[in-house]
């Protein structure tokens, strides 16, 4: 029943019906309708009529005022105006016009369905001064008749809540295009689930109470939650694993996971979204009321958003981790670390910071042994250790295969502490493993470049400590830089000489010792920079590192080929050109192939080229090597193995190999006249070519005690400065004119 009129007078509420049966124990919105006249007889009416009604998802509360400005203070607090009722009856048609000028000025009301009571005499005059007003509807007569206004009033209402759904639903699309354009633009898991758990609350007009957890697989195979974002009463649950929350969260969120759909239930809702087929999130926020059909469709709409949202996170974080972090270990990656190197190097000067890089040592050989899979459970045993082990303030990061890297305070990051974590063997499948390790070292005060400078310096320091000394440790000095940097300057050069023809061959004699007639020459690559010669010594090895030396040694022999098939023509029939062959082009897969090649372009006779090797090339893989200069000789082409006497050969294995000549390293050549020593060895190797058939040529020839002593110990062959400095071809041309007997020309 209405309250008094005295009551009523005071502007107090009156609330005919508060829930609809459906309502749970939430609480419900409340939509507000306005009486306004200063006839009681006309709120009792109103009230007694529409006592039984109730929207369609919300409560109604009934407001009565009896005039225009109490109507208007009692406007001030009200969120959700449904309909007025005006008794145009009681209230001047001036203060009615002010009223709804005011209401429908306003943006607060936009969707309110206006009522007016008048009398029928007055109704023309009442539509004309309030037709801009979008009066809904009329009732007419002093006396009003429930059906006709229970039927005006409810579709006063229906209209209304369709208005302000459809007005609802265009602000909730609205903001979810702004989130769908946010979520573009995060770059971090967690930032998305912060921006989804605010634009939640936004879009439902709830406090900002809940959270978000992602699932994760755990090593023993299940599937646990965790929160990463949080806001209200839920903030102490950051980070914390869904296991420890309330049963009733637990129950909401699992149910939501395991179903994959949208929960509601017991004052909150728990939304599903889909990740990448191994994760997904669940958010959990917490009601204030029960959410309406309009609420729950843009929820649909939002989660669907959302998700597309979190599947391009999900990739975008894979690719980052796949860019950044390495897939074995989930270390940082060498990109990763020249990152953090950069942002190290820019923070003001604090304390002393090293990096070192690690190489296991033999890992190649234990990874092809024990196999993949063997090898990689060790590498992730090392990363294991070295984190858990060197510090937590260090950063462990894998740059390559077998190399870490380790970055953090001078005090920590030493060799000892380093070599200490391989002191104790490695337990992997159960087998006991024993590594060592090299390691290069940085120290980042001393340098002002960088990351990638700092990476490159270690690098540099870790290859010199590996060609060092294995198990051992070498510090970055300036030095090494200067010699890379040159070593680097001068391939470019190399490459750049090359291409425009500033490299030359050159040809020193080799002669019969006894007749002292010419019957060969070694081919020798020169290089004039800007009229300085460069020394083979210094060149040569860069070629070989930079793979240059293919095209080098493959252009060499040509130039060779063409030399004898010139001087055949002038006669000099068996006049032979030595060539030097690097390992590096003679381990090349196709150098066989390159020889027949170059042979048949040149039509050079293969009689007239011997290739030389060094001693310690004849020495590795003499299996393989058996094979390959068998099929070298077979093409005529004879082998001689260089600088003999600096290696360690062993006999049986030199027996076996397939080769014509040995050349006396020029070092016992020089040593022959002043110590009993070089004699013995220089004797000992010409001794050996006799006892294997060998022809023996000594190098380095510069005087004619040596020649003679070399002449008395049955050497046959020698090259030197005694004979002859390089020659250029035409230089050679005159030479022989004067110390070789040419064949007879062939006929023609």
């Amino acid at each position: 029943m209405p309250q008094s009129l005295s009551s009523q007078k005071h502007g107090l509420a009156y609330r005919p019906r508060l829930q609809s049966a459906s309502v749970t124990a939430h609480t419900q919105r409340e939509k507000h309708v306005l009486l306004i006249g200063d006839n009681p007889d006309f709120h009792s009416a109103i009230g007694f009529i529409l006592a039984h009604l109730a929207a369609p998802s919300a409560a109604l509360t009934f407001l009565h005022a009896q005039s225009l400005p109490q109507a208007c203070s009692m406007l001030e607090p009200i969120r959700d105006l449904a309909v007025i009722i005006i008794d145009d009856l009681a209230l001047p048609l001036a203060d009615t016009v002010t009223l709804l000028q005011t209401i429908r000025s306003s943006s607060r009301f936009p969707d309110v369905s206006v009522l007016v009571r008048t009398s029928a005499d007055n109704l023309d005059v009442a539509r004309e001064a309030l037709a801009a007003f979008a009066v809904f509807g009329y009732l007419i007569g002093s006396t009003l008749e429930r059906a006709a206004c229970t039927e005006l009033f409810q579709n006063a209402v229906l209209v209304h809540e369709q208005a302000a759904d459809l007005r609802a639903t265009d602000r909730g699309l609205e903001k979810i295009l702004q989130t769908s354009n946010k979520f573009s633009e995060l770059t971090t898991i967690e930032d998305f689930a912060d921006a989804v758990l605010h634009d939640l609350s936004d879009l439902l007009g709830l406090p900002n109470d809940g959270l978000i957890c992602i699932s994760e697989v755990l090593n023993n195979g299940q599937t646990e939650l965790f929160a990463i974002s949080a806001a209200g009463r839920c903030t102490t649950l950051l980070n914390q694993p869904a296991s420890g929350f309330d049963d009733v969260m637990q129950h909401v969120m699992l149910q939501a996971m395991h179903d994959k759909r949208t929960v509601h239930a017991n004052n909150m809702t728990a939304l599903y979204f889909p990740g990448d087929g191994t994760r997904c999130l669940i958010a959990v926020i917490c009601n204030t009321h029960v959410l309406n059909h309009i609420e729950q469709r843009l929820l649909h709409v939002f989660g669907s958003t959302a998700s597309i949202g979190l599947t391009n996170i999900l990739l975008v974080t894979r690719l980052h981790n796949y860019a950044y972090y390495d897939t074995l270990t989930k270390l940082p990656n060498r990109e990763r670390l020249r990152e953090i190197l950069d942002e190290t190097l820019q923070k003001p000067v604090g304390l002393p910071t090293t990096l070192a890089l690690i190489d296991i040592d033999h890992f190649a050989e234990t990874n092809d042994t024990l196999g993949h899979k063997f090898g990689d459970q060790l590498l992730l045993a090392v990363a294991t250790r070295l984190q858990s082990r060197l510090g937590h303030h260090l950063i462990v990061a894998r740059v390559s295969g077998d190399t870490f890297a380790v970055l953090g305070d001078d005090n920590q990051v030493t060799p000892e502490a380093i070599f200490a974590q391989f002191e104790r063997p490695f337990s992997i499948a159960a087998q006991q493993v024993q590594l060592s390790a090299t390691v290069g070292l940085m120290r980042l005060a001393e340098h002002n470049g960088r990351g990638a400078e700092a990476l490159k310096n270690a690098q540099i320091a870790l290859k010199r400590a590996k060609l060092q000394q294995r198990a051992g440790h070498l510090y970055f000095s300036r030095s090494m830089g200067i010699d890379i940097s040159e070593r680097v300057n001068m391939m470019h050069a190399l490459r750049e000489a090359f291409e425009e023809r500033q490299l030359y061959v050159v040809y020193q004699p080799q002669i019969d010792m006894l007749t002292r007639t010419a019957v060969g020459a070694e081919a020798l690559l020169r290089w004039c920079n800007e009229g300085v010669m460069i020394s083979p010594a210094r060149f040569i090895p860069i070629a070989e590192y930079s793979g240059l030396i293919i095209e080098l040694g493959e252009w060499v022999l040509r130039q060779a080929c063409l030399e004898t098939v010139r001087l055949k023509r002038r006669g000099f029939d068996h006049f032979m050109i030595s060539i030097n062959v690097s390992q590096v082009q003679f381990r090349h897969p196709q150098f066989l192939s390159m020889l027949k090649r170059t042979l048949s372009d040149t039509e050079a006779s293969p009689h007239c080229i011997e290739l030389e090797i060094t001693e310690s090339m004849a020495m590795e893989d003499p299996d393989a090597l058996t094979a390959l200069l068998n099929q070298i000789t077979a093409t005529g082409v004879s082998i001689a193995i260089d600088d003999f006497g600096t290696g360690f050969s062993s006999m049986s294995h030199l027996q076996k190999l397939n080769v014509d000549r040995l050349k006396i390293d020029r070092a016992f050549v020089t040593e022959i006249t002043e110590s009993a020593r070089g004699s013995s060895i220089a004797e000992a190797i010409i001794q050996l070519g006799r006892n294997l058939d060998l022809d023996v040529i000594a190098e380095g020839v510069e005087n004619e005690r040596q020649a003679t002593i070399l002449s008395e110990l049955g050497c046959a062959y020698g090259q030197g400065y005694l004979y002859a400095m390089p020659l250029t071809s035409d230089e050679l041309d005159e030479w022989l004119q004067q110390h070789a007997q040419p064949a007879p020309p062939l006929s023609s």
